[in-house]
């Protein structure tokens, strides 16, 4: 699929009715492919292992090759306005500052996050299941809660975010602010699900969720068990710059197939990313998904993103860091689907 430049939806009809097999080897870790999407030469090689290096001992990132190939010289649209929290419990010694993410443009709505989560550890860089959401809320996250935020309206029965990360921010956003049934905030990686167990706790304690079911719990792609357990349950799915590892691509798609009920749609925020938003796209149609792709979905994100093109180019890349919209349904989409 080419990128649509007038701001109209651009939908594909699935290339087979028929889901095609996924092979295992598919969701084998073969390759590994780097956020920015480019081709890794040397220099540039080198200039990331300087720059994992360099954050693992937490040292400043202040050589110029390193600069250039860090994926946070971008880091938000400025949808949210965080606000550190005072610790209300002076027994707690722990490292963890709460801060309060406020919607910008709905400000009725907040979510309660925890700002400082320690040093990273080189185990859990190396050995755990894609440790990427670990870091931060990335550009594509905020931008997805914000939409979230919205369209609230349009969020019905039950919703699930796949893959995010530390925060889910977009899936608490639902849960705070939308009429569901349920809420579940997934991630691969056990780690960042620890964390968004506590940001539910939290969250419910502070009163955001009413009555509402809200749970967190590591769901893998590539796990069967993980999927099975939730086939056909969601009326919606969702997940925000998830497609850029090679290895786990076809797993997604799959999952967000599996998962989705017969009329259910999936959400997703991503950056072009060199050929992966493509690759993904064409996964989806050749597993019998429709999909419907859109570069104008919102004014606010729109306008910044025209601003950053006009006056940041040292710092953004619209490869990396303007998310598309795309919506995926097992029947055809209404011109407006989504929007």
């Amino acid at each position: 699929m080419e990128r649509d430049s007038t701001g109209t939806a651009e939908q594909t009809e699935p290339a087979s009715p028929l889901r095609e097999n996924i092979n295992e080897d598919t969701c084998a870790a073969n390759s590994h492919s780097s956020r920015d999407g480019t081709c890794a030469t040397t220099d540039v090689a080198r200039a990331r292992w300087t720059l994992l290096r360099q954050v693992l001992r937490q040292k400043q990132v202040d050589s110029p090759e390193v600069k250039q190939v860090s994926v946070r010289r971008f880091a938000t649209f400025d949808l949210f306005i965080r606000k550190r929290l005072v610790t209300q419990e002076p027994s707690d010694t722990s490292d963890d500052q709460w801060v309060e993410y406020r919607s910008v443009y709905f400000p009725e709505y907040s979510a309660l996050l925890r700002d400082n989560l320690g040093p990273l550890r080189v185990n859990e860089v190396l050995n755990s299941f894609d440790n990427t959401g670990n870091v931060c809320v990335w550009p594509s996250e905020e931008v997805m809660a914000h939409y979230c935020l919205k369209k609230r309206h349009m969020f019905k029965g039950a919703v699930c975010e796949l893959g995010g990360g530390m925060t889910c921010l977009a899936g608490l956003m639902v849960a705070i602010c939308a009429d569901v049934k349920e809420v579940l905030l997934s991630d691969g990686n056990e780690k960042s699900i620890q964390n968004v167990r506590g940001l539910v706790e939290r969250n419910r304690q502070a009163g955001k969720f009413g009555s509402m079911h809200v749970s967190a719990r590591v769901v893998r792609w590539d796990c069967e068990s993980d999927i099975s357990a939730l086939e056909g349950h969601f009326d919606i799915v969702m997940c925000a710059d998830c497609l850029f590892l090679d290895q786990y691509r076809a797993c997604l798609v799959d999952a967000v197939r599996r998962l989705l009920q017969p009329n259910g749609m999936a959400l997703v925020f991503a950056p072009l990313r060199g050929d992966t938003l493509r690759l993904f796209c064409q996964l989806a149609q050749q597993a019998g998904l429709y999909v419907s792709q859109h570069q104008q979905y919102d004014a606010q994100v729109m306008d910044v993103h025209l601003k950053m093109l006009r006056e940041g180019k040292e710092a953004y890349d619209e490869n990396i860091h303007y998310p598309l919209l795309i919506t995926l349904t097992k029947g055809p989409q209404p011109v407006s689907h989504a929007l």
